[in-house]
């Protein structure tokens, strides 16, 4: 195995140096970490929304959710959402039951409906969720929050990333006093990060707009630049 670099030693001095016992500089190389962090604005809200309704006899409860969950959907087109932006999430039945003196009593059925709504005027979450609530709606899961178009963000992270690498080699040649090519021979994308915001919703009958905090995204991205020096 070959170093590198070979100790010598000079007479006059007490401290032993190095020399170079390469001839070609190219076989020097050193992998860099670049990270990219762009803050941005959501423009997309995604509500999981829906009805939940109980009866002993099965039929009944059905019927009444399939009523409650169309006033439910109109109430969403009312307020400006688009058919296709409203799509069934889970239709679950389960039977009920209660428990006494360690009997199990059959209580009845349960039937939930749950909707996947997105919102693209974050503006309007609040007051497109209260008029759910207000024709029917007895359950909101939760808001997430998130943008329409997170390539073009990624993109920006992404040279802010060779950036960070770049600057990187740069206080290396500086410390060590080598001369590093400043164009790296390659380029791995090491991941990227991309984190919704997302907003458990509790929600009683509504008396103004139910206030929405959409907050920032953070897209993060990480590469390994590979530098000749």
């Amino acid at each position: 195995h070959v170093l590198p670099f070979e100790f010598g030693y000079d007479h006059n001095s007490q401290y032993p140096y190095f020399y170079n016992s390469r001839s070609n500089m190219n076989d020097y190389k050193m992998n860099i970490n670049g990270k990219g962090s762009v803050m941005t604005e959501p423009d997309i809200a995604i509500v999981s929304l829906g009805v939940i309704t109980e009866n002993k006899e099965l039929k009944a409860a059905q019927e009444e959710n399939a009523a409650k969950s169309t006033e439910v959907i109109n109430s969403l087109i009312n307020s400006g959402i688009e058919e296709k932006d409203i799509k069934t999430e889970a239709y679950t039945i389960n039977p009920e039951y209660d428990y006494v003196e360690g009997k199990q009593i059959f209580r009845g059925y349960k039937v939930t409906h749950t909707f996947k709504v997105t919102i693209k005027d974050i503006k309007k979450v609040g007051e497109i969720i209260d008029a759910a609530v207000s024709s029917g709606a007895n359950v909101v899961n939760n808001i997430t929050f998130t943008i329409s178009n997170p390539s073009i963000y990624y993109k920006k992270a992404l040279n802010l990333a060779i950036d960070d690498a770049i600057k990187k080699a740069k206080s290396i040649e500086s410390n060590l006093e080598i001369t590093v090519n400043r164009i790296p021979i390659s380029i791995t994308e090491e991941g990227q990060s991309y984190t919704p915001m997302a907003e458990k919703a509790l929600y009683s009958a509504p008396t103004s707009a139910t206030p929405i905090k959409e907050g920032q995204i953070e897209i993060i991205a990480n590469i390994k630049a590979v530098f000749i020096y």
